[in-house]
């Protein structure tokens, strides 16, 4: 059941952070794939990583430049450059233009939106901003700094996700570890690569189910922040 005869205060506030070498406006090219049913219930900011490109763009000839990248790594994926810059960059766009429920992410931005929660809850990263409640991640995987890793997955995390998983997506396998490090996760298959899927019926009822969750939470929440500042105090 939809979210059609009862009011929602407010939809839940969405960062989206890009796939490697992209930008804000790329992904929310691609983001718009998805049927205007599910894209109007959402609240929905898109944010450029910190640095600019520093090599060829896989998207080039298919979205027009600027591109950016959120961090640089080694062949391995283990060892990350600019990677404490990229969270301080994201924490104080998170101040700025915030309070956010949760992240959306595709690929790189993917990668950042799983780890993120789970250093959040150990209290090593993002302590200046609200708790990160829901995440969508689409072609994502688990962050490879051996460092990072055991602090960001150490405990199963309760945050709410919604995880893509592409048939031919060469990140399939490093997603399929993600989503085991969550307690509840929602998984979306499709037959595509890596890449931000078009929503077919059954995949539609999944997000949709999920978003009704959200709503009602985002509301739940809402409500009780209200009667708590309206009790008197004594």
């Amino acid at each position: 059941m939809g979210s059609e005869g009862r009011s929602i205060a407010r939809k839940p506030r969405f960062l989206c952070l890009h796939g490697f070498r992209t930008s804000g406006e790329i992904m929310k090219i691609q983001l718009h794939k998805w049927p205007k049913s599910v894209i109007d219930r959402l609240d929905l900011v898109f944010l450029d990583a910190p640095f600019p490109c520093q090599g060829k763009s896989d998207v080039e000839g298919i979205f027009d430049p600027p591109y950016y990248e959120w961090f640089q790594f080694n062949k391995e994926f283990t060892e990350y450059t600019n990677f404490e810059k990229c969270l301080e960059y994201l924490e104080d766009r998170m101040i700025k233009l915030g309070p956010f429920d949760g992240l959306i992410g595709f690929s790189q931005g993917a990668i950042l939106s799983g780890g993120l929660p789970g250093l959040q809850a150990k209290g090593i990263e993002f302590q200046k901003v609200p708790k990160i409640k829901f995440v969508i991640i689409i072609g994502g995987a688990k962050l490879k700094s051996a460092k990072l890793a055991e602090n960001a997955y150490s405990s199963s995390l309760e945050t709410l996700s919604l995880h893509f998983l592409g048939e031919t997506d060469f990140l399939k396998p490093y997603g399929t570890q993600l989503i085991e490090s969550y307690k509840n996760p929602v998984v979306v298959h499709h037959p595509k690569g890596h890449t931000v899927p078009r929503l077919d019926e059954k995949s539609l009822e999944k997000v949709t189910a999920f978003i009704d969750t959200l709503e009602h939470l985002v509301m739940e929440e809402d409500k009780n922040g209200e009667e708590n500042t309206s009790k008197p105090t004594k």
